[in-house]
């Protein structure tokens, strides 16, 4: 293994000066600047407060030159750090013009990069000898600090509406021409796709709140099954509450509509095995991978949703659900404290991975008295902030009044499907039915009864 120490770590001493020196020379080069560097980039201590004072007059809408960069300076005290007054005044020396500020950032980015790596790997190579860490914490420590490098080096650009124009003209011909009739993941329900959602989109946080019994598990399991049995789209499930079997026994139950106590205890009919075996099959080839882990820590779920998308090209990740997801550290930390965090590493887990994220939640008792709103959720307020999309499982309280619901068969449960919030699109209600014989929802036609 080769030894780094005693090595100075990556820079490039004309780069930073440069820069410095284009910026001092013309002001608007700042506007360039900025897209690429922080003041931490600059490797010189001293060229970082200099571009820190040039930062400074920007936001105060001022000139940058060799006199209100020292007054800049002198006013904070830090005109010793930066060099003092010849080292500023020597800077416009380096460069005849700004004209080359572009690739004069991006070479100090990039040595900056290249030492944050260096750093990343340094902390890594210590904590490996502490054994009270565990290796799988270390993975996730790694991925983390290198997605936030990567995350945090977006840069930003306009764009001219005409460009803009190309680009989505050509996205709709593409559209037309493919008849895909949704731009998301469908959920398997017509009329909150069609009507809603357009489907599960790329990066967003879908929570599905209810009480106990209300049907939650049910419900995202008739969504995976849609979407990784008939689409063929790959789908992962992770169930913190019951085993993968009970799971799939589920599933079985649902695609072969079988009851599933009958199931569960062998007591159904021998003439019932044909839709059992087509069921079996049809789940057989589905791209479906399931994750079950009781007790799953927040490090562990962010690991394994990488890998599946990495390895198995997963497109929409379900879990059941996430209040159970087991947060590090968590001795005196308050429990929304932790479900706020929770909530937010999902969020950025889903734009990291561009796949929709589908958590179920539970709700608080006030929820069974009134219809369910966002202020229900139980745990934390984050959730309702993170979440793109919010649905709650709610039964038919009209119905009920009606006396409808007693009509129907006890097996058979009337259900609204209530989108709470979507922010970036319409909210509203959807009707569904529960058979719960099969713990599976199919859309509510009227006229089919």
């Amino acid at each position: 293994m080769q030894d780094n120490k005693g090595k100075v770590p990556p820079h490039n001493d004309e780069a930073e000066l440069a820069t410095l020196g284009a910026l001092l020379l013309d002001n608007e080069a700042i506007i360039t600047a900025i897209q690429y560097l922080r003041p931490g980039d600059f490797y010189t201590k001293a060229n970082g407060r200099v571009y820190e004072a040039v930062l400074n007059l920007f936001n105060k809408g001022q000139q940058a030159d060799i006199l209100t960069v020292i007054g800049e300076l002198r006013h904070g005290g830090k005109l010793d750090e930066a060099g003092g007054e010849d080292y500023i005044a020597s800077l416009t020396h380096i460069v005849p013009s700004s004209a080359n500020i572009a690739y004069y950032a991006q070479t100090v980015l990039e040595y900056s990069i290249r030492r944050a790596l260096l750093r990343i790997a340094g902390d890594m190579g210590f904590k490996v000898f502490d054994e009270s860490i565990e290796s799988d914490s270390l993975l996730e420590d790694i991925q983390q600090k290198i997605f936030d490098l990567s995350d945090n080096r977006q840069t930003w650009a306009y764009k001219v509406a005409k460009d803009i124009v190309k680009e989505t003209l050509k996205h709709i011909e593409e559209i037309h021409t493919l008849k895909k009739e949704y731009t998301g993941v469908p959920s398997g329900f017509d009329e909150l796709d069609k009507k809603y959602t357009s489907g599960f989109q790329a990066s967003e946080l879908i929570i599905i709140g209810a009480r106990p019994s209300m049907g939650k598990t049910a419900i995202a399991l008739t969504m995976a099954s849609y979407i990784a049995v008939r689409k063929k789209i790959p789908t992962a499930f992770f169930t913190l509450e019951m085993s993968d079997q009970s799971l799939m026994m589920r599933l079985l139950s649902s695609e072969a509509q079988i009851d599933s106590n009958a199931l569960r205890t062998g007591f159904f009919s021998s003439s019932e095995f044909p839709k059992l075996y087509k069921a079996c099959g049809d789940l057989y080839e589905a791209p479906l991978y399931i994750v079950d882990s009781p007790n799953m820590k927040l490090l562990d779920l962010r690991a394994q949703a990488r890998r599946l998308r990495l390895q198995e090209k997963v497109a929409i990740i379900f879990i059941d659900y996430l209040q159970l997801i087991t947060f590090e550290n968590k001795y005196g930390i308050p429990q929304w404290e932790q479900i706020s965090e929770i909530s937010r590493s999902l969020k950025s887990l889903a734009r990291e991975l561009k796949i929709p994220i589908v958590a179920l939640s539970q709700l608080s008792r006030e929820a069974e008295k009134e219809r369910p709103n966002l202020a229900v959720i139980r745990g934390s307020g984050a959730i309702e902030q993170d979440a793109d999309v919010v649905m709650f499982l709610d039964r038919d309280r009209e119905a009920e009044k009606k006396g409808e619901e007693q009509q129907a068969s006890p097996d058979i449960k009337r259900i609204n499907l209530i989108l709470a919030k979507q922010r970036n699109g319409p909210t509203g209600l959807i009707k569904l039915l529960y058979f719960s014989r099969f713990t599976k929802f199919v859309s509510y036609e009227k006229d089919e009864g």
